[in-house]
């Protein structure tokens, strides 16, 4: 490839902020901040919004399609590209939307302003894809189809190339390479962009990968090397750490090399940071998670994607206690803390092959993430690996959420015969159907506006249960209390402890000691508990005895980018629970247990 190739810039502005912690700029600061990173003079693209943006702005209580309008606007005046992120089958949310909501998304960004959207899907299923891609362009926007890289025997260099070659075939304008964990690995990265060019030599390539790992600065320089267009870049203060790397790195280094690259305007960059630094001072820096400004190798082994290790160490302290007290129930030495997080990476390891190599990207990395834990717990307390599984994993094991790479083992596979649960290979869509005139219904019911070319309509199909929150004014109310929580917590005096001891909120022992086989209900993420939904601060927790069936919602998380229902792995009956409503909690901890 020659070096006197042009290679653009993409500022992911919206992905910097998820990447580091809980919120997203509110719109204000957004109106703030376009117009000087325009000024910065070096982005071809920016990108402006997706999931967790838009749910997101739905729990401050203001609207979203404001704040993507908003947003966009001085992109669009300046001719900078605007380009989001879509989870394919799953839309802007963690799970399945019907289609009719799936081909509205499209039609109503690009009526907003948004000229790209980045498809996705945690399997690389094209079947979760390529409809997306042709609800894009019916829609008006440009389709990008994204090769979720990870790093397996599955996952070559061929299974890319033929990968974006179904994409660009079904009709995608462009293909991204979306290495969320970073752990692709340079060579690698620079053959699968040669091989797709050498097929395709006018499709467009981008290529997008975080720091974590610390792979990224090298995948991008072999990425240039062989013929990517597009490199997706952050800027301080939120750069480096578990997100992507700084535009002033990239831009020396492909100059260096001889690329040709747009200059930067230093000024404007320094105002940019400053505005952003101000913006994290001002509130968002509260639910900033420092873990994620820090890059570990320990990535490079256990495939994890950056954004999971600050979630992934609250799962094993919310677990770290109960893992000992089965360990000694069976005379087996305990564990410190730092013992599980080596055993965690290890089942991860051992149990990802036999799961068919998932690409470990939201949401299957959580899912492969919490079996292997509950596979520790349970072979801590003498039960054999599999034990409890639950049922979204069940649905990504069985196929409904689309087909994992590579086969199942066969003793997963005797396992979900013996619980009478069936494989399915059909289309993941069909069980979805439409749903618009059931949302239409409910708006017209209510008298809500419709909205501008139907946005309204969209937001609400899309996240319902958080749209309502921000209607009756509750989503504001729960975060202003958040805030405020933050805001007292981070002001509140320093105390001193002694180090390594940690005090348990709950005591897990002691129901553990009286019902030894009690399987654990733990928070999905970090946020508010809500026991019953429609109730925000008086509803009290099911009562001791109560019947749940597998499956059965048991009580929700509210998380940052929606609400995570907590579902029953077993049929049983409650045995005890922890907290009360509107607590807050975090992601792992055990909030009651079923027997």
């Amino acid at each position: 490839m020659s070096k006197s190739k042009e290679i653009k810039f993409s500022l992911l502005y919206r992905d910097m902020w998820q990447s580091s912690g809980k919120y997203q700029p509110r719109v204000d600061q957004l109106k703030q901040i376009a117009p000087v990173i325009v000024d910065m003079g070096c982005f071809a693209r920016v990108e402006t919004n997706g999931g967790a943006f838009e749910q997101v702005n739905l729990l401050y209580g203001e609207n979203p399609n404001v704040a993507v309008r908003e947003f966009v606007k001085p992109f669009n005046q300046a001719g900078i590209l605007t380009h989001m992120l879509d989870r394919g089958l799953n839309g802007l949310r963690m799970f399945p939307v019907p289609a009719d909501v799936r081909k509205l998304m499209y039609k109503v960004k690009h009526a907003q302003g948004v000229d790209i959207t980045r498809i996705f899907d945690g399997l690389n299923d094209p079947r979760n894809v390529i409809p997306s891609i042709k609800y894009a362009k019916e829609g008006g926007m440009t389709a990008q189809a994204s090769l979720c890289i990870t790093h397996s025997p599955i996952h070559t260099v061929e299974y890319y190339i033929n990968l974006a070659q179904q994409f660009i075939d079904a009709g995608a304008d462009e293909i991204c390479l979306k290495d969320m964990a970073g752990i692709g690995r340079p060579y690698s990265v620079g053959q699968i962009i040669k091989g797709i060019r050498e097929r395709n030599k006018d499709i467009i390539i981008d290529y997008h990968g975080h720091s974590g790992p610390g792979f990224s600065v090298a995948s991008m320089l072999e990425a240039a090397k062989n013929g990517v267009d597009i490199i997706d870049v952050a800027m301080e203060p939120l750069s480096w750490g578990m997100v992507h790397p700084d535009v002033i790195t990239i831009q020396a280094m492909l100059k260096d090399a001889g690329f040709k690259v747009a200059e930067i305007n230093m000024d404007a960059y320094m105002e940019a940071r400053r505005l952003t630094q101000t913006f994290i001072d001002d509130f968002l820096g509260y639910f900033i998670d420092p873990s994620n400004k820090i890059m570990t190798s320990l990535l490079v082994g256990c495939g994890l994607p950056g954004g999971m290790m600050g979630s992934m160490m609250a799962d094993l302290k919310g677990m770290h206690g109960a893992i000992n007290m089965a360990l000694r129930q069976n005379n087996k030495p305990e564990v410190t803390l730092n013992n599980l997080v080596v055993q965690l990476f290890n089942e991860i390891e051992y149990i990802w092959p036999m799961l068919g190599y998932p690409p470990l990207v939201t949401p299957f990395s959580q899912y492969v993430k919490n079996i292997a834990l509950m596979n520790i717990f349970s072979m801590a307390k003498g039960e054999p690996r599999f034990s409890t599984i639950d049922k979204d994993s069940w649905n990504m094991i069985l196929g409904k959420t689309g087909k994992v790479p590579g086969p199942i083992a066969p003793e997963i596979v005797e396992i979900a015969k013996k619980q009478g649960l069936e494989f399915y290979d059909g289309d993941p869509q069909a069980p979805y159907p439409d749903e618009l005139e059931k949302y239409r219904a409910e708006m017209r019911e209510n008298k809500w506006d419709f909205g501008e070319d139907n946005e309204e309509l969209f937001e609400f199909a899309m996240h319902d249960r958080q749209y309502r929150d921000y209607k009756s004014g509750i989503a504001k109310e729960r975060f202003n209390k958040d805030l405020e929580a933050a805001k007292a917590k981070a002001n509140a005096p320093v105390v001193v402890e002694r180090p390594i001891v940690e005090v348990p909120r709950i005591d897990v022992d002691k129901v553990l000691e009286k019902h030894p086989n009690a399987t654990p209900l733990h928070a999905p993420a970090k946020g508010q508990l809500v026991w019953e939904y429609d109730v925000v601060d008086a509803s009290l927790p099911p009562a001791e005895g109560t019947p749940v069936n597998e499956g059965d919602n048991v009580c929700f998380v509210q998380a940052y980018y929606g609400l995570e229902p907590v579902k029953s792995p077993i049929k049983g009956k409650i045995m005890t629970t922890f907290f009360k409503q509107g607590d807050k909690v975090n992601k792992g901890e055990i909030l009651a247990f079923v027997e």
